[in-house]
């Protein structure tokens, strides 16, 4: 029985995992060229009951403690004038709830956990039917099940469902600090090891310590449009110019926050943030699922790849439960992973929600301290 995973992100390689432990054979196709080929973004929590426990269940907890960072859990909330409205430092002696990690570190952990030979690179799925793949028409393979884990413009998805992912009207533009420490100590100390975040006037400014020694900067417009990019008038062509715009964007903030921005190196990235509708479900269809960004993307609030990695851990178990049923162990695995995601999707959708509000800044200080 052949089964064949279409992506090669953190859902897709917990799958494959798995299935390996279980001594079930699976192959993951990945339209990258191989696994350095472009980066893989930030740092994500690990939360202990989903994205830790998917970890568990691959035999990959004593290798994700190796490489979590504790001090990621440190986080400064601050009002755009620069007052410091909560400031939480991370004991070293604290239990690893929601550690931080960088997602390169994890997803190579996957990778390396994998046979030589379980994930193709270069291998962009173009098209599935009668139990084969097609690849951008210059080749094929076989599948008794196909699992779509590629990620927010998933092209598995459209066997299962019309479903397209929707603009939440909110665009972050992207930026790095490489080698903060050295190069900027004063900003690195603002900062802190963890998480810094300032809400206001309908935009907030993120910055996040990585493992690697840089921060990352996101600045979030919310209540803007889908083509909000094309409409700005941001000079993206054009780093200096597209961190003056930026600058003067946030110019009534503390000198300290356009500081931070004016450090940013070249590296610009703009994103435009999508979702699915909250509890998409689909008639469980013989031969295909779907786990992960592809199955139920949300908003960035801390939940998408902890339940990526759980759907992938549970997809495994149920087929090593009924390894020659698989239409059974499929629809098993969707009936949790509808109910769990739909429960994730709802209260992700809350959060996203509060942070567009005037005074998220207030409303994010109530939640973390609450009375």
């Amino acid at each position: 029985m052949n089964i064949t995973i279409v992506g090669a992100g953190l859902g897709g390689l917990a799958l494959a995992r798995v299935l390996h432990l279980n001594g079930i054979n699976a192959v993951v196709y990945e339209r990258e060229s191989s696994r350095g080929a472009r980066g893989q973004g930030g740092m994500l929590d690990l939360h202990t009951a989903t994205g830790q426990r998917a970890l568990r269940e691959a035999g990959l907890i004593d290798g994700f403690h190796a490489i979590a960072r504790g001090e990621g859990q440190d986080m400064r909330l601050l009002e755009p004038d620069g007052t410091l409205l909560l400031q939480e430092d991370t004991p070293d002696d604290a239990p690893l709830e929601r550690p931080e990690v960088d997602r390169a570190d994890l997803r190579d952990l996957l990778l390396d956990s994998l046979p030589e030979h379980a994930v193709r690179w270069g291998h962009a799925f173009e098209s599935a039917g009668n139990g084969v793949l097609h690849f951008d028409g210059r080749s094929s393979a076989a599948y008794d099940l196909l699992v779509g884990a590629d990620g927010a413009n998933s092209r598995v998805r459209a066997l299962l469902t019309d479903a397209r992912p929707a603009h939440i009207g909110q665009n972050v533009v992207e930026l790095c600090i490489s080698d903060i420490d050295r190069a900027y100590p004063d900003l690195a100390a603002m900062v802190g090891r963890g998480n810094y975040w300032v809400f206001g006037d309908g935009k907030s400014l993120a910055a996040q310590r990585n493992g690697d020694g840089c921060v990352r900067v996101g600045l979030n417009f919310y209540n803007t449009g889908e083509d909000w990019f094309a409409t700005s008038g941001i000079p993206f062509d054009d780093p200096a110019a597209t961190r003056a715009w930026l600058i003067e964007e946030f110019s009534g903030w503390d000198a300290r926050f356009t500081a931070l921005i004016a450090a940013c190196d070249d590296t610009i990235a703009p994103r435009s943030l999508t979702t699915l509708p909250i509890g998409l479900t689909w008639p469980s269809t013989p031969g295909v699922t779907l786990l992960g960004d592809a199955a139920h993307l949300m908003p960035p609030v801390g939940q998408g790849a902890n339940m990526a990695l759980l759907d992938g851990a549970l997809l495994g178990l149920a087929l090593a439960a009924h390894p020659d049923d698989f239409p059974t162990a499929v629809e098993e695995y969707e009936r949790e992973m509808f109910e769990r995601t739909s429960a994730a999707g709802r209260m992700s959708a809350r959060m996203q929600e509060m942070l567009t509000l005037p005074d998220a800044s207030q409303r994010l200080l109530a939640f973390f301290q609450p009375s």
